[in-house]
């Protein structure tokens, strides 16, 4: 037996003496606990590649290729199925006639990535792929699914046709997180809604059926996916494989018992069902894997259960990427991301691109938070647990994907997974069996990863391997002893067992190595070489190794059949695990943890104020902060109010350049995702009505890649606000018309400023049209707002510079031609500034023409406020009988002071 004391590390790999005990004792060791003897190591989630001896019995595991071949039997036929036979590799399958679209010369060329590459060669009928990843991506087989390397996210779309064309199909899955998504929802003829899916799976490839790009003219839905998907392999399947029948057989029999009420929610969703069926058929030959029976969880999402944020809205308001560096985390998912496991940390990411609908929800998790808000220990406890967990949906993925050939590369991580399926795993696996660096220890790893006594085979093969390990030990004592040279026993996993010798102070007879000593390399001051012997005794070990890698296979196999019935207990950990660890990172975002002392950062919190948000129907926010801001500074920026009701649901903003209406508008939006997660918010006060859309309409960027210049870019992104827009959303609009003239920009502004007021929905729309303030005096749910600035006077020049303040304030900016102020700070020449001036002056004498209200209007106006005022405290006000009726009598004499404010207006206005 080899004793991990005597093991070295050089430069060959590792070293190992021999220890002389007798084969008795080797024996005896070989059916103990391997850690006790071996040091064993493996590379993070990554699996052996050890193939199957041709001796080995053909005892299978429950559920593997016969299962398989039975479920084709039923449902797939021998003419449409993507399955190979079992027994055939992938390498000796052949490519039918006419399956691809394009040479796998030509896919080569476009950097194939290696799935596709394989797929060339081995494609079924029907399979087409078009354009590929740009990169070289690599997807993962079943044997390294669980690596981690890559998002690996499938996805399958089709769309109906005919009279049902708009109704959208879909259903993806994740290879390292085994849920199967369904989704079914009917789209408008922009797509958002699909787009923004997709945007949010970031899919490395997705499929759809050959009939979306007929007689070589794609779909508007097919057009619009090869354009914003660039970077995903698209692939086009025979129509015939999205089959809804078959789609629903599959999830019969993949869906885990405790997850079959899905049943209910798709049996008449056709075409998520018919999504479906493709997904995993491709997905069985690409894979080279199946789903064991009743052991995935498949969930059904329709597009009405959380918020829509289009992709230009999340790229605009920076939620997971920042537009400067996509490597910072200065946005909002690294505000709030303090999550400790790959599950958390892709819920949060989930949650904050589709914020939640349902209130009582989000209180639920308010509540959580401000539970651990208020119990350190309870916070610190549960931080420290969550800690350990490794990435339950990695193992998941590794415990219920089946390869349809029989593969030894069984990741050991997957044994150690629930308390209610502990005892049957301490029953097979030994105790101590984990991962260990070096590749000699992880190969011993595997070999003793089983206890003995379970399989006679199993035991018979170990002994063997381990004797053939002892007699290597004693060949390399017994040349060395033979020599008189100072020999010892190294491994590595492409050579095997060799022997290596440091020249230092060794004198070598005629200066050269003995003649049975072959392929011999020098590095430094090391020689490393083999025997004619020692590569007999290599082979008979890797024989013995193949006997005990499938014998462990089978008895793993058997076990996992056994897990199998327990799997839903594994799904509720993995989502509790990833719910606690998304709350536990939303409470310590409030803590600011940064500073590292609990206590410390509670009283941080009294200065830094984090509240608790309500849900009613206005948005109320006092003294609130720019969350990302603030993580930026480091400090407290400027603090602001806001308030949108029904009553005044269409805010004006103007202001200068970079007085801060930009960051303002960001600061609203961001904060309303904040608290639609369940986080609190940067503010003293914070009320929001559920929102179940966002949309934002900021910057000015060209788009070379479709040739759209600022204007067309900003004509199509309003265009689809106004086709999507709904009484419940959020809009916000920055600067729009920048990019024509200020004729056209006001006229546009104009119209679509009254096509949005026909709407309940929330806008704020910051603009430098002065012009647009009149709407205030033709609506009366319209109100002015603008981002105050101060004059400051140069004691030595006597210049007037600006001050921005960066605080909003009632009313229009009394700031004209600051544009050509904000120039004036630059070396532009004084004789142009002077003339610029005047030149606007006389524009802006022809353009402004003030509008006057008449009696009528302004009483409406007043009327109008107070019967909003009234509904919203009927609907929300919390305030006992006494402070009602004071804040009653209040709204009465506020209603009549805007009478007399009205009356004094039109009066004034008539003498002048």
């Amino acid at each position: 037996m080899i004793r991990s004391s005597t093991e070295e590390v050089s430069a060959g790999g590792t070293s190992v003496a021999g220890s002389g005990r007798s084969s008795e004792t080797v024996r005896a060791a070989s059916l103990r606990s391997p850690a006790s003897s071996f040091n064993s190591s493996c590379s993070s989630g990554r699996r052996t590649a050890a193939t199957r001896s041709s001796r080995s019995p053909t005892a299978s595991c429950t559920g593997a290729p016969s299962s398989a071949r039975a479920r084709n039997s039923t449902t797939l036929t021998s003419r449409d199925s993507y399955q190979a036979d079992p027994s055939t590799s992938t390498a000796q399958k052949r490519l039918p006639a006419g399956v691809l679209s394009r040479s796998s010369a030509s896919l080569r060329s476009l950097g194939t990535p290696r799935v596709l590459r394989a797929f060339c060669s081995a494609a079924p009928a029907g399979i087409h792929p078009l354009h590929t990843p740009q990169g070289d991506h690599t997807v993962t087989t079943c044997s390294s699914a669980t690596s981690g390397a890559i998002f690996s996210v499938m996805v399958a779309v089709v769309e109906g046709r005919g009279l049902a064309r708009g109704e959208i199909g879909m259903a993806s899955i994740n290879l390292k997180c085994p849920e199967l998504l369904l989704s079914q929802f009917a789209d408008t003829g922009t797509y958002a809604k699909i787009i923004t899916r997709l945007h949010i799976l970031s899919p490395l490839e997705i499929l759809m059926p050959d009939t979306a790009r007929e007689k070589g003219k794609g779909t508007k839905l097919f057009t619009l996916i090869t354009e914003n998907f660039q970077g995903a392999a698209l692939t086009t399947i025979q129509r015939k494989y999205f089959n809804e029948k078959k789609g629903l057989e599959y999830i019969q029999h993949l869906c885990a018992p405790e997850f079959s009420t899905v049943l209910i929610e798709v049996q008449a969703k056709y075409y998520c069902l018919a999504a479906a069926s493709a997904l995993l058929k491709y997905n069985e030959f690409v894979q080279n894997s199946i789903y064991a029976p009743q052991s995935l969880k498949v969930s059904f999402k329709g597009s009405e259960q959380t918020a829509m944020i289009d992709s230009t809205s999340a790229r605009n308001l920076e939620l997971v990427v920042n537009n400067r560096d996509h490597r910072s985390e200065h946005t909002l998912l690294g505000v709030l991301n303090y999550t400790r496991t790959p599950g958390g940390a892709r819920r949060l990411r989930s949650n904050i691109l589709e914020p939640l609908l349902d209130i009582n929800t989000i209180n639920t998790r308010f509540d959580a938070v401000q539970e651990l808000l208020q119990d350190e220990k309870l916070f610190f406890g549960m931080k420290n647990a969550i800690g350990h967990f490794q990435d339950i949906d990695h193992l998941l993925s590794a415990l219920v994907q089946i390869p349809k050939q029989e593969t030894v590369q069984l990741d050991i991580s997957v044994i150690y997974l629930f308390d209610s399926i502990l005892e049957q795993i301490k029953m097979v696996i030994n105790d101590d069996t984990s991962y260990m660096k070096g590749s000699l220890n992880m190969r011993t790893q595997k070999c003793y990863a089983v206890r003995p006594n379970i399989n006679e085979f199993l035991d018979i093969a170990r002994r063997a391997y381990t004797e053939i390990v002892d007699d290597i030990a004693g060949l390399v004592t017994s040349l060395a002893e033979q020599h008189n040279l100072p020999l010892r026993t190294s491994f590595s996993s492409v050579r095997g067992f060799f022997i290596q010798m440091k020249l230092e102070g060794v004198a070598l007879p005629d200066g050269q190595l003995p003649a049975e000593f072959i392929k011999v390399t020098k590095q430094k001051n090391n020689y490393s070489f083999t025997t004619a012997n020692l590569i007999k005794m290599n082979d008979h070990c890797e024989e013995a190794l193949r006997e005990i890698f499938h014998m462990s296979y089978v008895v793993v196999c058997q076990l996992l059949s056994r897990v199998h019935e327990h799997i839903h207990c594994l799904y509720k950990l993995s989502d509790s695990v990833s719910m606690l660890d998304m709350l536990l990172s939303l409470a310590s975002a409030c803590t600011a943890s940064d500073y590292g002392n609990y206590w410390m950062s509670m009283v941080l919190l009294l200065f830094y104020t984090i509240v608790r948000p309500e849900f009613t129907n206005t948005l109320a926010i006092k003294q609130g902060r720019h969350p990302i801001l603030e993580r930026i500074c480091r400090q407290q920026p400027v603090c602001n109010n806001s308030y949108i009701s029904e009553g005044s649901n269409f805010v004006i903003i103007t202001g200068p350049n970079m007085s801060g209406k930009s960051t303002y508008l960001k600061q609203v939006a961001l904060c309303q995702i904040m608290a639609q997660i369940g986080s609190f918010v940067p503010a003293e006060y914070a009320s929001f009505r559920i929102a179940d859309q966002i949309f934002t309409r900021i910057g000015v960027d060209d788009d070379f890649e479709t040739n759209s210049s600022t204007f067309m870019m900003e004509m199509k992104e309003v265009s689809y606000i106004i086709h999507n827009v709904s009484d419940r959303s959020l809009i916000i609009m920055d600067e729009l018309g920048r990019g024509t003239s200020a004729e056209e920009g006001v006229g546009i502004c104009h119209s679509v400023c009254e096509f949005l007021l026909n709407f309940k929905a929330f806008t704020l729309f910051a603009t430098h049209y002065l012009e647009l303030c009149q709407l205030e005096a033709l609506y009366p749910n319209v109100e002015n707002q603008h981002m105050e600035v101060r004059h400051i006077l140069s004691a030595g020049s006597g210049v007037e510079n600006l001050m921005y303040t960066y605080l909003l304030r009632q009313g229009i900016s009394e700031e004209q031609n600051y544009g050509l102020k904000a120039a004036e700070m630059t070396a532009l020449p004084q004789f142009i500034i002077q003339e610029a001036k005047q030149i606007a002056s006389m524009v802006s004498e022809r353009l402004w023409t003030k509008q006057h209200s008449d009696l009528e209007t302004l009483c409406h106006r007043a009327a109008y406020r107070l019967v909003t005022h009234l509904l919203q405290a009927a609907r929300n006000s919390r305030l006992d009988p006494g402070s009602l009726r004071l804040y009653l009598k209040d709204l009465k004499r506020q209603y009549e002071a805007e009478l007399q404010v009205a009356e004094q207006a039109v009066f004034t206005d008539t003498e002048g």
